[in-house]
């Protein structure tokens, strides 16, 4: 499952999903905030402002918006570059209206955090890195380049130069802050989010092979009597005619063909299961299911069985999800993947829970990585793949958190570390463990929170 067939979005596709429409409406808001601020300032303060060049900025933010209205239409989504340049133009047009009245020393100063957040929102790294940078370096040349606030009586307003360098250092860091903590929570947010879509992906593809092979395997269940009186209708047929060979012969046609429905019917719907039996298995049927891809896969796959102490407990009848098998499946394929000759998979079950360890003999999560697993996307730097590796395991960990996402789903609990299992004791497993575990009422098929109805077979609809 790669990137390209879930088709994950990088950063720079994300700030496709931005409308023009967004921007437009804040920077009408932004244009109304700075006309008012200057008028009051002017009315109820006597403070003397450059109204020209100040109006004459907001009136160039007003005229960009009407053209932007006229010439696209509401539901222009912007690409990347455009929504740069649309941040970048905010920026410069707010720090020369600080330029024009005081500078740092204006308070409205530190909504020049408002175009660094939002870059690093919905930008990619090199967008996000140019516009903080140009923040800060317009910040710092604000505090000692601008036209000082002054009243009507001539009074010059001006903060101590203590004041206006800790208002820079605010600013500064404050840029700093808030657009690595915004870029570092908007890249979680879309892994997140990626990662859930081909969790979804994996799971919808999963349900519609055991859908499918409900169908089949009922087909098949439900043909087995007509095709049955058919072969022996045929049969009697064929007794009656022998001395009619054209008859003869259309008589074992027809048996030939009826012997052929039954055994595609019971190769593609494992002949034996009706469609309520699909919703339940015995535990060691449905992880030999989950493992059955990776048997020839050159890798030795041991299963093996561990009821509780007492050795009069059956082995539980689980319920066949789509969820667990997919996911049980996904940590089968990490183990066989990295494993020098041997995966071990092992099943515990007692009256209260249900748990299967998957080990293998090689070389083990990586240890910096062991608490992170079952996080999406955990390496994106590119490496070289080693011969006889699978590259798509080289690593974003999606397969984990896939396994474990669905997993969880079902109300399992899973544990990862490395080296061999303490109840093995076995000096050959030195490689990653992982432990699955349910509390046995979640999947239990019999008496579990959801058991499997017994009685007549309900007919499929479609």
């Amino acid at each position: 499952m790669t990137e390209t067939t879930l088709g994950l979005l990088s950063g720079q596709e994300r700030s496709h999903w931005i409308r023009l429409r967004t921007l437009i409406v804040l920077r009408w808001v932004a244009i109304v905030g700075q006309a008012t601020a200057i008028g009051v300032a002017q009315s109820q303060y006597d403070l003397l402002l450059p109204l020209l060049p100040c109006y004459l900025a907001i009136g160039v933010s007003a005229l960009a918006n009407l053209v932007a209205l006229i010439i696209f239409p509401e539901n222009k989504r912007l690409t990347e570059f455009q929504n740069f340049l649309m941040v970048l133009f905010d920026l410069l047009q707010l720090c020369f209206l600080l330029y024009m009245s005081g500078g740092l020393s204006n308070p409205f100063a530190l909504l020049v955090l408002g175009p660094v957040t939002i870059s690093a929102s919905v930008m990619g790294l090199r967008s996000t890195l140019i516009i903080g940078t140009s923040a800060i370096l317009l910040v710092s040349l604000l505090g000692p380049f601008h036209v000082p606030l002054e009243t009507a009586s001539g009074v010059i307003l001006r903060m101590p130069t203590l004041f206006v360098f800790g208002h820079w250092c605010a600013l500064v860091i404050s840029i700093l802050f808030l657009g690595a903590y915004s870029y570092r929570i908007s890249t979680e947010i879309r892994s997140m989010s990626d990662a859930l879509a081909a969790t979804q992906f994996a799971l919808s593809r999963e349900q519609k092979l055991t859908d499918l092979g409900g169908v089949v395997a009922a087909a098949a269940h439900e043909l087995g009597t007509p095709l049955a009186t058919i072969k022996l209708a045929s049969a009697e047929l064929m007794e009656e005619l022998e001395d009619q060979p054209d008859l003869l012969e259309d008589a074992r046609l027809i048996r030939e063909q009826a012997d052929r429905c039954r055994d595609i019917l019971r190769g593609m719907g494992r002949a034996g299961k009706d469609d309520l039996h699909l919703r339940k298995t015995p535990l060691s049927a449905l992880v030999q299911e989950a493992a059955e891809p990776h048997f020839d896969r050159g890798k030795a796959i041991r299963l093996s069985e561990h009821p509780a102490s007492d050795d009069s407990l059956s082995q539980p009848s689980v319920l066949r999800k789509p969820e667990i098998i997919h996911g049980l499946r996904n940590l089968v394929q990490n183990a066989v993947d990295f494993a020098q000759t041997t995966v071990w998979i092992e099943l515990y079950w007692s009256e209260e829970q249900i748990i299967i360890r998957i080990s293998d003999d090689g070389e083990g999560f990586p240890g910096h990585l062991l608490g992170r697993l079952g996080d999406p996307f955990m390496r994106r730097r590119n490496v070289q793949h080693e011969p006889g590796k699978r590259p798509e395991y080289e690593g974003m960990g999606l397969g984990l958190f896939i396994a474990k996402t669905l997993l969880e789903r079902t109300g399992a609990r899973l544990e990862f570390a490395n080296g061999p299992d303490a109840r093995s004791r076995s000096p050959q497993r030195q490689g990653a463990l992982v432990t699955v575990t349910w509390p046995r009422r979640k999947i239990d098929a019999i008496s579990g929170d959801t058991p499997v109805p017994s009685g007549k077979n309900i007919p499929i609809e479609f």
